[in-house]
């Protein structure tokens, strides 16, 4: 058997977007600037597209921009629109839990002469919000703030925040992260105060190299690729019709029965928590203490926290060593260690919540999805139940 649970890296592509990408791929394959049949088709496909994303955003079709994913769309959103707002001032803020898809282009931005405030977050993931207000100023030209945080599924209060932000500067533009809540969570942007939001297709069942990126109407932008004007000239080069249309396809299956789906993932998470719990206290540290800790959840009801994802922390056990015992017997998960050298932000990210340096190279992430059932989650758990005591002889001295 197998338990796939790295669903926040990536999903399965649903069978129906595999086959409306074969469709465009090898029938309906025109370039959708062309004059003829073939390319009005593949323009229906983009239009159709657009209009299944923004039904489930209840904006418009034209305020969807599509990207090749959430990395073009973060950038997109932050050199686009500071390039564009230049009279506007050259201050940034930001969070210490980003993504490294918006940490990187603000450093680059850093170069170029913008100030960027990082603000703390607290062991939950969880910004404050009077560092926000105060870290506002007159010439702060955006703020961007993941809703859902990759690593943990810290949850941030998405309307709160913007109400203290346009309140205290009413030009400084908001942008979200959206990657890891979109299809999680019903997200009306006008509604939620949001100016710009990024959103990738392989987390929600739809292709690799897919994205979009919302622009409410009238927000000043700039492109950051110029070429041949498609997308009205927001970014340029033939757009990816396969993709396209197996995105705004995922996009409308993955909000169809959403609250029974939303459900679904909380009862998976509460099982697995419970199930860890227990593990950690068949394994228990010397001082008596569970040898595993769920990171973010302290307190709080697991329904504060994204409904398909965990972290969770094994004492004595690198990260490394467990994820390839785990993946030999067909249960996947991804690494949330510090020193993992192509994943750098998560070091950022567990330091920021306050996990104790013993426990940094110690810590997984479990994520699920719509297709996770119960009895992979039952499987991890008899499989992790099993390998916990025979890796303790790594334990670190």
């Amino acid at each position: 058997m197998e338990a796939y649970l790295d669903n926040a890296a990536t999903t399965q592509t649903f069978p129906e977007v595999c086959d409306i990408v074969k469709r465009v791929m090898m029938t309906d394959f025109g370039n959708p600037s062309s004059k003829h049949t073939k390319g009005m088709e593949a323009e229906n496909y983009i239009n159709e597209a657009k209009e299944n994303i923004a039904a489930t955003l209840k904006c418009q079709p034209k305020e969807i921009v599509f990207t090749s994913g959430g990395t073009e769309s973060n950038n997109m959103a932050l050199i686009g629109t500071v390039m564009a707002n230049k009279r506007a001032g050259k201050h940034i803020i930001t969070t210490r839990i980003e993504h490294a898809s918006i940490h990187e282009p603000l450093a680059f931005l850093e170069e170029m002469g913008y100030e960027v405030t990082y603000l703390k977050v607290d062991r939950l993931g969880h910004i404050d919000l009077e560092e926000l207000k105060e870290a506002i100023r007159d010439d702060t030209v955006i703020v961007s703030i993941m809703f859902v945080n990759n690593e943990m599924g810290a949850v941030e209060d998405i309307k709160k925040i913007s109400e203290i932000i346009k309140s205290k500067n009413k030009n400084t533009l908001f942008h979200v992260d959206a990657i890891q809540a979109y299809g999680k969570y019903k997200i009306v942007p006008k509604k939620m105060g949001i100016d710009l939001m990024s959103v990738s297709g392989h987390k929600i069942h739809g292709p690799k190299g897919s994205g979009f990126l919302y622009i409410k109407e009238n927000t000043k932008i700039r492109p950051i690729i110029f070429g041949g004007g498609q997308q009205k000239g927001m970014r340029s080069g033939t757009e990816n019709v396969p993709a396209i249309a197996g995105l705004g396809l995922a996009a409308k299956l993955i909000y169809g029965g959403h609250s029974e789906k939303t459900e679904k993932l909380y009862e998976l998470k509460k099982m697995l928590i419970d199930g860890l719990y227990k593990i950690g206290d068949d394994n228990k540290c010397a001082d008596g203490s569970c040898g595993v800790v769920i990171n973010g959840i302290d307190g709080i009801d697991i329904k504060e926290t994204a409904p398909h994802v965990i972290s969770a922390s094994f004492y004595g056990i690198k990260s490394e060593v467990l994820l390839h015992a785990l993946a030999a017997k067909g249960v996947y998960v991804s690494s949330g260690s510090a020193c993992s050298s192509n994943h750098p932000e998560l070091s950022g990210t567990l330091k920021a919540i306050g996990v104790s340096d013993e426990l940094l190279d110690s810590t997984i992430r479990f994520s699920f999805s719509v297709e996770t059932t119960k009895e992979q989650v039952e499987y991890a758990l008899e499989v992790l139940k099993k390998q916990l005591p025979i890796l303790k002889r790594f334990i670190k001295q």
